[in-house]
């Protein structure tokens, strides 16, 4: 990214399902510079955990939990003048500013001030007490795509509200727009700092971004066969009956469901690997459970690993293969992971099995 620009790390949503304070941690032992967050609460909790690192809080903060940023010193997006009043009484009252950062809607519309909205909207907080104004930022809606003409205005807007801002005499310190796409893709983009997710979980975020980095996927979802069982010829699997055996079927139980983050969706549908080679889902996924058809793989036996994400022998499934059978994004693949999966987490390279 360059000597002089920050790297933040995006570790919203636990991590994008990898654990947050983990990938904290190691994101921060690795160089980046600082963190965000959604939410004050996914912020005050790795507060909680002990780190120390900046905290960006990249979605709304109700000002009912102004004291709680306050406390624990999170640098938050300021879009109302009630939350920067109510961020205002609690600096003051703790003693000690708080940081925040401007976003401006450039053509997300989504969260953020209107370009016209922001100068009088800056000089507004500007003059309250215990008030900071540090960063100015955006997102980019295509920043993933081929075109990038869309990205290329929201660019300028961005630019244009800044240069109204030192007019105006207010520089803000830190200027940041690139989500991973646009830091890997567009130089330009890259300001004072990058905000980086996807990529560093080792996916990619679009078609376009594929073999500018060379990823490797952080993350692998496994099980066990718990139960093997043969089924007759003419056995129903499952709720609803919607997968029957056609021939004596020996039928693998694995106790993952799509309370774990096994979308029902891939019942009778997707695929999972069994020493070494794919196998069948069938029947309907359950909240805590699936079934296989491990018929064809040789010597299975109870115990054996089952891998719904990430390689085994000569084969891999993939979060975009699983997105793409879904009709969905890798994004979603990821972050499904429910709580109650056990995370392990392996540093140092190659993936373990």
């Amino acid at each position: 990214m360059g000597p002089a620009v920050l790297l933040t790390a995006v570790v919203k949503a636990d991590a994008y399902g990898h654990g947050v304070v983990a990938v904290a941690r190691c994101a921060l032992e690795s160089g980046a510079d600082r963190l965000a967050v959604a939410s004050p609460a996914e912020g005050s909790a790795l507060r909680r955990a002990g780190l120390s690192a900046p905290i960006l809080v990249l979605g709304p903060t109700p000002p009912n939990y102004a004291a709680d940023a306050v406390t624990h010193s999170l640098t938050v997006t300021v879009n109302s003048l009630a939350l920067a009043q109510a961020l205002s009484a609690a600096a003051s009252y703790a003693g000690r500013p708080i940081q925040i950062h401007v976003k401006v809607d450039t053509g997300m519309g989504r969260y953020g001030l209107l370009p016209d909205e922001v100068l009088p909207f800056v000089q507004a907080v500007s003059s309250l007490p215990g008030i900071v104004v540090e960063g100015l930022w955006t997102h980019f809606a295509t920043s993933d795509e081929e075109d990038d003409t869309y990205l290329r205005r929201q660019l300028a807007t961005l630019l244009d509200v800044d240069r109204r801002l030192q007019t105006n005499g207010i520089r803000v310190p830190l200027r940041h727009c690139a989500n991973s796409a646009a830091a890997l893709r567009y130089p330009a983009t890259r300001l004072d700092m990058v905000r980086c997710g996807l990529v560093l979980y080792g996916l990619y975020p679009g078609e376009a971004c594929k073999g500018l980095v060379d990823l490797r996927p952080v993350m692998s979802l496994k099980s066990t066969v718990c139960r093997l069982r043969w089924l007759p010829a003419g056995s129903s699997v499952s709720y609803g009956r919607t997968f029957t055996t056609v021939k004596p079927t020996l039928v693998a139980f694995m106790p993952m469901g799509y309370a774990d983050g096994l979308r029902r969706a891939l019942s009778n549908r997707g695929t999972v690997l069994v020493r070494g080679q794919r196998v069948p889902l069938i029947g309907r996924i359950c909240m805590d459970g699936c079934m296989a058809d491990v018929s064809m793989s040789q010597g299975v036996q109870e115990g054996d690993e089952v891998v719904f994400l990430g390689r085994q022998g000569q084969d891999r499934i993939t979060a975009d293969e699983i997105a793409d059978l879904l009709g969905t994004i890798a994004y979603e693949v990821v972050t499904a992971v429910g709580p109650r999966v056990p995370r392990v987490y392996v540093q140092g390279g190659r993936m373990a099995q």
